[in-house]
């Protein structure tokens, strides 16, 4: 039988040797040095986490100071383009910062000659990365951060969350992209080591094609060794209206299956830890947008023997591309929720650049659960827990002058959730974040 991953393989080189529609990429290759970009992100970072529900001092409050490059260098003339790549970030602490968590600031252990737990108070991480370009068909071994559903590195933290591996990236046909990689390291953003989560073999493959302007459709799929299979689809239409209105209707979705090495790393599980455990998750939503306004309304859905449990498994701790995500991403065993969303762009009100969003959604059907020595398994202890969650976020970007794309933004969220829920997941919690970034170009 064809593998999953040949069948990716294959479908890839096959959009490598057909005839292109377009332009080549590598044939307006500049050169290594005259195509090179480099930048520097200055970013500032602070997350507060009130927790209501817990002990005192079991609140977390981080807040550091980071600069993350991008040096990439042009790709060579000829057939085969190479290039070179280093991604790295400094970063140190702003404060104590003895009760941080929220994956802002790597910790000490023992071994390091530190108190264990305690805050580093500057840290460095980064890499290297070497590529090739054939065509329209890009290789890159090394250091990365992914845009992939199944396998996206966090970048809603201080510093971007890094994998290691290869990862084969082909647009020979005009509006499809295909894509198929390994990768075998896994850094989240507050771990120094260069494979803190311990990954030890995940493929990715899948693509996205623009049938027109309007409508759009993926698929991409993960097998990660020891861990989980997982396959995610999307489709994506825009209809316009008048007076340049327009609907935006999109479904998504997710189906995961963990092998039972991880099942125990789970935390929303019912049932015995020798069951199989699957997880499906869609979807649906609709966007009315006219002039500076927008409003969504979403529907989220889960179904198996599990929530969607992702990020704890090398998984990638953004990849959650569903509506319904903000501090909570609505995920509990057999969960549902409901969203209704307002964004508002100031640009018409004199103030371009200023981003207003507003949301609330409420879940419901949670399937609650606790461990019973006795059986050595999960066993469910409500079947109708709720959460909710009250979402507010203010952005400004600046448009022009020396500063232009510098930004600020804030972000609160006013989190509850039944009793049974509290300790399974977030617990009630009352969090602020917000985050200066002040880009720089080098060249």
């Amino acid at each position: 039988m064809i593998t999953t991953q040949k069948v990716a393989l294959v479908a890839l080189l096959n959009a490598v040797f057909t005839t292109t529609v377009f332009a080549s990429e590598q044939s307006e290759a500049k050169g290594f040095i005259d195509g090179a970009q480099g930048s520097v992100l200055f970013r500032t970072g602070f997350i507060d986490r009130d927790k209501k529900n817990v002990a005192p001092g079991k609140d977390t409050r981080s807040s550091a100071q980071s600069a993350i490059f991008d040096l990439q260098s042009g790709f060579t003339q000829g057939t085969i383009g190479i290039g070179i790549g280093i991604l790295g970030d400094w970063s140190f602490k702003l404060g104590d910062n003895k009760h941080s968590g929220n994956q802002m600031i790597p910790r000490h252990n023992d071994a390091q000659g530190e108190p264990k737990g305690a805050p580093y108070d500057q840290w460095t991480r980064g890499g290297a990365n070497i590529k090739a370009r054939l065509s329209n068909t890009t290789v890159t071994y090394g250091t990365q951060v992914l845009d992939i559903p199944v396998f996206a590195s966090n970048t809603a933290r201080l510093v971007p969350e890094y994998f290691t591996g290869v990862l084969a990236t082909s647009r020979e046909i005009e509006n499809l992209e295909v894509i198929a990689g390994k990768f075998t390291k896994n850094q989240m953003s507050d771990q120094i080591s260069t494979d803190g989560n311990h990954l030890k073999r995940a493929y990715v493959w899948g693509g996205k094609y623009d049938i027109n302007n309007d409508a759009k459709v993926a698929y991409y799929g993960l097998d990660s060794k020891d861990k989980l299979k997982r396959h995610y689809i999307n489709a994506n239409y825009k209809q316009a209206l008048t007076n340049d209105s327009s609907l935006t209707y999109d479904l998504s979705g997710y189906h995961t299956k963990w092998n039972r090495a991880a099942t125990k790393d789970l935390y929303s599980y019912i049932g015995s830890a020798n069951d199989s455990y699957n997880n499906s998750i869609w979807a649906i939503s609709a966007t009315y947008a006219t002039g500076p306004h927008s409003v969504m309304l979403a529907y989220q859905q889960n179904d198996g023997k599990v929530g969607y449990d992702y990020g704890q498994h090398a998984d990638g701790f953004q990849s959650i591309y569903l509506p319904n995500s903000y501090l909570s991403d609505f995920i509990g065993n057999k969960e549902k929720s409901a969203q209704i969303q307002y964004n508002l762009d100031f640009t018409n009100y004199g103030v371009p650049g200023l981003n207003w969003t507003s949301a609330y959604v409420y879940g419901w059907n949670i399937h609650t659960s606790e461990f019973n020595a006795a059986k050595t398994a999960r066993v469910e202890t409500d079947d109708n827990a709720h959460e909710r969650e009250f979402f507010n976020q203010v952005k400004y970007t600046v448009q022009n002058g020396f500063a232009k794309d510098a930004s600020l933004r804030l972000r609160y969220s006013h989190y509850r959730a039944s009793e049974s829920y509290q300790s399974s997941y977030i617990g009630d919690t009352n969090e602020w974040r917000i985050f200066l970034d002040i880009p720089v170009k080098l060249f």
